[in-house]
């Protein structure tokens, strides 16, 4: 099959550093979503679909048929728009099968009820490693990347990979590892995997947070990435990548979104169920976080 026939179509939202793709075959007309944004704002409370809307109109004006939206994880800075984009333009939403374990952790911490499984069945395929996705005529790639969550997965097709949040830009480094399940060692040997793909594969971020001066990016090399990314580059070891991330996430504060955005995208991007009144709400564990930081006396009832 001629490359020219695979359109990958990036889309940045601002407000969360995330980058969203339309891939496509243009011979069979058959496309994917991957990592679509809902937008939130956390001071009021307000859910919109501008970001998701977007992809949508682009995806309906090509006149393609929506086969895939794919996740490269549960992420924990936006609220996934999966429903939304299914509701318009249809589709399958998948994602890696470790979500499972992902889905225990979180509704445990967030007492979710009780007819909530853990099981994956919120989403329409669970991905296993290795395995071969096909849209139209182009096959996908599936490769377990855990670390940075234990449901990390990256999509191989052709000559390009789109890699979640296991690697940056070359000068942003690579992506935190302490959310429950992360593993700086673990991320390590998934980095190495991608990194052991031929110099020209084309890689493509889900997040760019640029340094001052640069404009946002997404699109890199694997051999970009071993000469120059600022924590894995060759020679780096384990160890000291290790080391290093440990003592960064140590300093990092949590996201803006993770409170919300987990409760939603554990569950396929549905929302919680909706209250007695109709209203639907997300919750706010106190203290469920973090270590050693006792809840202030008397604040009991």
């Amino acid at each position: 099959m001629s490359a020219s026939a695979m359109h990958i179509e990036p889309f940045f939202d601002a407000a969360t550093g995330t980058v969203s793709y339309v891939l496509a075959d243009t011979v069979s007309g058959q496309a994917a979503v991957i990592d679509p944004v809902l937008d939130f704002d956390p001071k009021s409370g307000t859910l919109s679909s501008r970001s998701a809307d977007q992809l949508i109109a682009y995806v309906r004006g090509q006149g393609w048929q929506l086969q895939w939206i794919l996740e490269t994880h549960a992420h924990a800075d936006h609220l996934s728009a999966a429903q939304h984009i299914r509701h318009h333009l249809g589709g399958k939403v998948a994602i890696g099968a470790h979500i499972r374990g992902v889905q225990q952790v979180f509704s445990k911490i967030f007492h979710f009820e009780s007819s909530f499984l853990p099981d994956g069945s919120q989403f329409d395929h669970l991905v296993e490693d290795d395995e071969r996705l096909m849209l139209g005529q182009l096959e996908l790639l599936a490769m377990h990347v855990p670390g940075h969550t234990p449901a990390d997965m990256a999509y191989l097709v052709e000559d390009a990979v789109f890699v979640g949040d296991t690697l940056f830009m070359p000068d942003v480094g690579t992506a935190r590892a302490d959310f429950p399940g992360g593993d700086a060692a673990t991320l390590y040997q998934s980095m190495q995997r991608i990194l052991a793909l031929p110099g020209q594969t084309r890689i493509f971020v889900c997040h760019d947070y640029p340094p001052a001066g640069r404009s946002p990016a997404w699109q890199t090399t694997v051999q970009a990435q071993r000469e120059g990314n600022i924590h894995v580059r060759d020679g780096v070891s384990e160890a000291d990548f290790v080391q290093m991330r440990t003592a960064r996430d140590a300093t990092l504060d949590m996201p803006t979104l993770l409170l919300p955005a987990v409760q939603v995208n554990v569950r396929a991007g549905k929302l919680p169920p909706a209250q007695d009144d109709g209203r639907t709400c997300v919750q706010l564990p106190i203290n469920a976080f973090v270590k050693n930081v006792p809840v202030p006396d008397g604040v009991w009832q």
